[in-house]
C-alpha cells in the first residue's frame, strides 16, 4: 500500500464585509475543508458560499466549531460548563449541516477551532464534552484531533467515533509534541518550501522536527493548512503538487481507517 494523506484547511472564516483568506483558490488544492460555524467567524452567507465552493470542487466539509469569540477570533479561552460545551458544539454543528443538505451533500468530520481544540486536548471535562456533542449529533462523524494529544483521541475512541489525528504543515512544534504558541517567533511556517518538507518527512517517516532539533514520532491521518496565512494559497498549491511528485497520495481517509 502507498502512501496517503489527507489535506484539509481551516476556512470560510470571513464575516460580513471583512474578508478573511482566499478559500477559492485554495479549494483547488485540499482534499476536506473546516468551515467555520458563525461562533468565531463566519455568517450565514459565507457559510452557504463556502459550502457551495467545496460542493464545486469535490472536496470533503466539516464543521468548525468555537468558542463564542467573534473578537478574539476563537482564540481566547473561555469559562463554561460542559453543558455549555455540549450544546454550543451541537448548535454550530447543526448549523453548517444545514448548509451542506441544502447543497445536497453531508458533513464527512468535526475539527474543533482555536482555543476550543487546544482547551479539549488538555481538558479531560472540555474533551467528554467536545466528544459527547458530536457522537450525539451524528455518530458517524469522524472526529479529528490533535495527533500529539492521547487525552482527546482516548475520549474520541470513548465516544465511539472514527478519530483522525492531524498534524500541521503550516505550524512549529515544541519537543513535548505541542504546537508553539502563535505569540512567539517562529510558530507560523510561512514557507512552502518547509512546509512541505515537514508534510513529506512525517507521511514518509512517520516524524516532525521540532523547534529546536528534537525529533517526535508522529503518525498523521490529516495535515492542516491554515486558511488566514498570508501564504496559505502558496503551501496548499506546493503540498497538493509536491506530495503527488513524491508518491504520496493526496485523498480524504477511507471510511473504515480509524486509530
Amino acid at each position: 500500500m502507498g502512501f496517503q494523506i489527507d489535506i484539509n484547511c481551516d476556512m470560510g472564516e470571513s464575516f460580513g464585509n471583512y474578508v478573511m483568506g482566499q478559500d477559492a483558490e485554495i479549494l483547488n488544492h485540499v482534499s476536506s475543508a473546516n468551515i467555520a460555524c458563525g461562533f468565531h467567524a463566519g455568517d450565514p452567507l459565507v457559510m452557504a458560499k463556502t459550502v457551495r465552493l467545496a460542493v464545486e470542487k469535490g472536496v470533503a466539509i466539516g464543521a468548525h466549531p468555537s468558542y463564542p469569540d467573534l473578537q478574539g477570533f476563537g482564540r481566547r479561552k473561555m469559562d463554561m460548563t460542559p453543558d455549555e460545551i455540549e450544546a454550543m458544539v451541537i448548535y454550530q454543528i447543526g448549523a453548517l449541516d444545514g448548509f451542506a443538505r441544502a447543497n445536497g451533500t453531508h458533513l464527512t468530520h468535526v475539527k474543533a477551532h482555536g482555543a476550543l481544540y487546544n482547551v479539549a486536548a488538555q481538558d479531560p471535562a472540555v474533551a467528554k464534552a467536545y466528544a459527547r456533542a458530536v457522537a450525539r449529533y451524528n455518530p458517524e462523524l469522524a472526529f479529528v484531533c490533535l495527533a500529539t494529544a492521547p487525552m482527546i483521541i482516548e475520549e474520541g475512541h470513548k465516544a465511539g467515533l472514527r478519530v483522525l489525528r492531524e498534524a500541521f504543515a503550516d505550524r512549529a512544534y515544541n519537543p513535548d509534541g505541542s504546537l508553539v504558541n502563535r505569540r512567539l517567533p517562529g510558530s507560523l511556517i510561512s514557507d512552502p518550501e518547509k512546509s512541505v518538507e515537514q508534510v513529506i518527512r512525517l507521511v514518509k517517516q512517520g516524524e516532525i522536527v521540532a523547534h529546536d532539533g528534537t525529533i517526535l514520532k508522529l503518525e498523521a491521518d490529516t495535515v492542516c493548512v491554515h486558511g488566514d496565512g498570508p501564504t496559505a494559497p502558496a503551501i496548499a498549491r506546493a503540498l497538493k503538487a509536491r506530495l503527488e511528485e513524491a508518491g504520496i497520495t493526496v485523498a480524504v481517509p477511507l471510511q473504515g481507517q480509524a486509530v
